[in-house]
């Protein structure tokens, strides 16, 4: 299966649920339709296992042992490498409160037991797929460089690890407000080297990957939702609403509200 922006491999998804018939059933159909799955019954261990092994997505239940699921999400969604890492509750009939407040921190779904496997793994490949899409809109609508250039980046981030580690980590982290100091404590070096050790491999700077993200992850929400630009600024990290515009008008020649009015227009 194909996954990351600029580098592929097998999507890894992680299992956290207390019944060991439903864990079991879910680990099993998602290994045959090629998935490499973590699992526990556990909500601590879960956590701790997210933030290790940082699975491209996680299907968990509410109520778990020694922390529950709604927990998990508030703790990964504070911190920086985990953010933005998609997670879709499977439950018991949940409390209108339970799904609100887990669609409120942002869980990616909500599907109440029982269930059928084949619903879970629709909103998996619906989850997988949106990011997917975003990952694709980059590459082919990436501004600066042509196909040449950015085949060469593409075997470049391939073959080496560290540049690897950068970019899943800027793919991650894009929508907060991240800053090179932040990129260089993830990957374990100091600024000054990562500045000059990206920037030869792939001939642009870390800010300018970060910007690139955002673009595109703007454009899709302009495209795709009624959201105003103030909370489109802020899902794609932006403290301010007046830099972003300034910023999307720097790379559109236009204000966000009349690229999306000339967009939709067409």
């Amino acid at each position: 299966m194909k996954s990351r922006l600029l580098f592929g491999d097998m999507k890894k998804i992680l299992i956290i649920e207390n019944q060991t018939s439903t864990r079991n059933l879910f680990v099993e159909n998602l290994q045959a339709k090629g998935f490499d799955t973590i699992d526990t019954e556990d909500g601590l261990i879960g956590m701790h296992l997210a933030k290790e092994q940082l699975p491209d997505l996680i299907v968990s239940e509410i109520r778990i042992p020694t922390l529950d699921g709604i927990s998990i999400l508030k703790n990964l969604r504070q911190n920086s490498v985990t953010a933005a890492m998609p997670m879709i509750f499977v439950s018991e009939q949940g409390s209108r409160a339970d799904i609100r407040k887990a669609m409120e921190l942002g869980a990616d779904d909500y599907i109440t037991k029982p269930c059928q496997v084949d619903e879970l793994l629709r909103a998996i490949a619906t989850c997988l797929t949106k990011r997917d899409i975003l990952r694709q809109e980059f590459i082919v609508q990436h501004e600066n460089l042509s196909e040449t250039q950015l085949s060469k980046i593409q075997n470049t981030v391939q073959s080496d690890c560290k540049l690897k580690e950068v970019f899943q980590f800027i793919e991650t982290n894009y929508c907060h407000p991240i800053s090179l100091s932040d990129v260089a404590t993830a990957v374990g070096y100091s600024a000054a080297y990562l500045t000059n050790f990206v920037r030869n491999k792939t001939g642009q700077s870390i800010q300018q990957w970060i910007i690139q993200y955002r673009m595109i992850a703007a454009r899709t929400l302009l495209l795709e939702t009624d959201e105003t630009v103030v909370c489109i600024a802020a899902k794609v990290g932006y403290h301010h609403t007046a830099h972003f515009c300034r910023q999307f008008r720097q790379h559109h020649d236009k204000t966000p509200q009349t690229w999306r009015k000339e967009q939709l227009s067409r």
